[in-house]
């Protein structure tokens, strides 16, 4: 029998595929390939010549076929804000498959790759933002939140009333330890957002070129919110104020934001202001104007069951015993029968025998994370199963919103 293309083709891949890790010396072909995909970086976006890449809590690997790299993607080293808990969360990024072995399979084995360090370096989640979110649910991910841009006339923020005893000056370098701690402490009272701790993270980035930061103060100098912002070009109905970051942590600093952003509306038309769920900085707002102009989906899936219940927490009184289990999994990563055990506030999860109760991947992602109860979960397909305990699920983790505020 003749040997078909197709057979040809796989043969090929089969002896001349490899994967690895990037050096500094795939630095301009990773660059090419994500260029290809993505679209040029923005001018002085990327480094032309590193002197170290990978950066330090970054790992990226390639599929190289014939010498050439075909497919790359990276995971950061992440932490996440769950229950007041830095959870290690494994951040994909910079998925790429070269337009001429697009379909071939590639990622299969970058993610499990990937996915498996992730896992051996103790990160419990791993979490990403979607381009196609079709292509990650294979992978076990489910979307949980958004990160969205939202537009408000700057002449309706004219009526936000005046605060007194808060004064709103612009921060310097500093100010920069502030700022940190104060969007900690916001975060750190939400389901969802990157810590900002590790690594990948330099505070002082918060103040770098062409980037404006307005903070909201108290008598004593104390910061109680900030506003990271751009002016952009242009002093008509067309012309934007960009503000890339909004934290405020009471109803009064939150107004006082508001209302420097409301200064603007004789030279701008419009805030836009990126932000997640439904912000409660919404409601110092005196319009209904509220616009999405952009939204990113983020995905989320669990690397390890027991090691990510385990930093979860449970209200005070509330003692259960729910057998669980997972199935489905491409990476054969988390399936398996499961029992958590909840007591004192305390949620433990080991391995156990069988159990009627059962989620696929995404299922169990969006129960973890809170972002759809049980009865939701069912319904798009990812919990079968009795229904008894369903009520105890719901009370535990969730139907939180899930806010992230950092594109990766």
């Amino acid at each position: 029998m003749g040997v078909t293309p197709a057979h040809l083709s796989g043969y090929l891949q089969i002896v001349t595929d490899s994967i690895r890790a990037l050096t500094l010396a795939d630095y301009p072909e990773a660059l090419r390939l994500g260029a290809e995909a993505f679209g040029p970086p923005p001018p002085g976006a990327v480094p032309e010549a590193p002197d170290v890449w990978p950066p330090n809590g970054l790992h990226s690997s390639g599929t190289f076929r014939g010498g050439r790299m075909a497919a790359k993607m990276s995971a950061r080293e992440l932490a996440s804000w769950f229950d007041g808990v830095e959870v290690p969360t494994s951040g994909i990024s910079s998925v790429t498959v070269a337009a001429e072995h697009r379909g071939e399979g590639l990622l299969t084995d970058l993610f499990g790759r990937l996915l498996s360090e992730s896992r051996e370096r103790g990160e419990v989640i791993s979490t990403l933002y979607p381009t196609a979110p079709g292509i990650y649910r294979k992978f076990g991910y489910e979307i949980v939140g958004t990160l969205r841009q939202v537009e408000i006339p700057t002449a309706q923020l004219s009526g936000v009333q005046p605060v007194e005893g808060l004064w709103t000056r612009r921060a310097t370098t500093d100010d920069v330890p502030a700022v940190t701690a104060t969007y900690t402490a916001w975060a750190r009272e939400q389901s969802g957002p990157i810590t900002r701790t590790t690594a990948l993270f330099d505070p002082g980035d918060v103040l770098r070129e062409n980037r404006s930061v307005t903070l909201v103060v108290d008598a004593e100098d104390t910061v109680r919110g900030y506003a990271v912002w751009t002016r952009g070009a242009g002093y008509d109905a067309a012309s934007t104020l960009d503000v890339e970051d909004l934290v405020a942590l009471d109803a009064e600093a939150n107004r006082a934001l508001w209302r420097m952003l409301g200064s603007w509306a004789s030279v701008t038309g419009a805030v836009r202001l990126w932000t997640s769920g439904d912000d409660v900085t919404r409601l110092s707002l005196p319009t209904r104007a509220w616009s999405e102009v952009k939204t990113n989906s983020y995905m989320l899936r669990l690397l390890d069951v027991p090691g990510a219940f385990a930093l979860r927490s449970a209200p005070e009184g509330l003692a259960a015993d729910l057998p669980f289990r997972v199935e489905g999994d491409r990476t054969g990563m988390i399936d398996g029968s499961y029992r958590l055990d909840v007591e004192h506030g305390a949620v433990g999860c080991t391995t156990a025998g069988p159990a009627g109760r059962s989620y696929t991947p995404q299922g169990i992602a969006l129960a973890w994370s809170g972002a759809q109860s049980s009865a939701d979960i069912r319904r798009a397909g990812h919990l079968t199963g009795p229904t008894t305990d369903d009520r105890i699920w719901d009370a535990l983790f969730g139907c939180a919103q899930i806010h992230v505020r950092d594109y990766f």
